[in-house]
């Protein structure tokens, strides 16, 4: 069996085939872990629902940004769309419910103690080690998949707060938890988090550091693969393995072995979506 980890697809339903076929997938034997942000800026994030969800048990998804932005867009009256999204084939989609509630179901963090990895879709702030990043994960899991999950989204935009303590609580916890796994890039050495600058490492202000760079952070020593940093592209290092390739912005759409030889597979895109998000 392989174990492969996929970077942000965002609706490149063609790539996503193309690398499929290149790794040669075998969905009775292999396993593919998906690192978020499948949907949103690419020419069809329905056909990539579609074929995700379909591949059952041999695919572990974690959520991104842009697959949040999805689940509040389909609560009426809680986001509006932006002329940047393509996500409106989904929401008028037959199959849009069914889709929704499979979204909304996947995990924002996935461990594996016989791997010994974890998927997530951005970052860890340096106070969490991992069982209570895992916690702190359930938390917005249970608030998404609940009867009040409309107030979570309607509260779930937002830079703030910026530092993680325990004693947070409400709104401001769950946010927070939710910007560190699916939109952190740079935080302080005190982590505090600042989710302004997108470029790569070394474009930051002075102050901020890629997060996965801090001193003593409590998650060293785990192996984390994630994805959502186009601009910095494939990264290996601290134990951390980045692969968003930036396939949706005319880079390729890349696969990351977790198991055996850990070799690394990825196919162009056709085109390019124009704009960075």
């Amino acid at each position: 069996m392989a174990v492969y980890a996929i970077g942000d697809v965002q609706g490149c339903h063609a790539e996503l085939e193309r690398l499929l076929e290149a790794l040669r997938f075998d969905p009775a034997a292999d396993r593919l872990w998906f690192a978020g942000d499948l949907v949103n800026r690419g020419p069809d994030s329905l056909g990539v629902l579609r074929r995700v969800r379909a591949l059952g048990e041999a695919a572990v998804t974690v959520l991104g940004n842009h697959d949040l932005h999805l689940l509040a867009l389909a609560e009426p009256g809680v986001e509006a769309s932006n002329r940047y999204d393509t996500l409106l084939p989904i929401l008028e989609a037959p199959d849009a419910g069914e889709l929704l509630d499979w979204l909304r179901a996947r995990p924002l963090l996935h461990w594996d103690p016989d791997l010994h990895w974890m998927l997530i879709h951005a970052g860890l702030p340096p106070q969490w080690d991992l069982e209570l990043a895992r916690a702190c994960a359930r938390e917005v899991e249970d608030a998404l998949r609940g009867d009040g999950r409309a107030k979570f989204f309607r509260r779930m935009y937002g830079d703030r707060p910026r530092r993680w303590r325990s004693s947070l609580t409400g709104t401001k916890r769950l946010r927070f938890i939710t910007n560190c796994l699916t939109r952190l890039r740079f935080c302080d050495a005190d982590g505090r988090i600042d989710l302004e600058p997108t470029g790569p490492p070394g474009s930051q202000p002075p102050g901020l550091l890629p997060w996965f760079r801090v001193p003593g952070r409590r998650s060293e020593g785990l192996n984390i693969v994630c994805g959502h940093w186009a601009a910095m592209g494939y990264l290996s290092e601290c134990g951390v393995t980045a692969i968003d390739t930036g396939c949706v912005w005319g880079g390729r759409l890349t696969a990351q072995r977790l198991d055996g030889a850990g070799e690394t597979i990825s196919v162009p895109c056709a085109g390019a979506a124009g704009r960075a998000g």
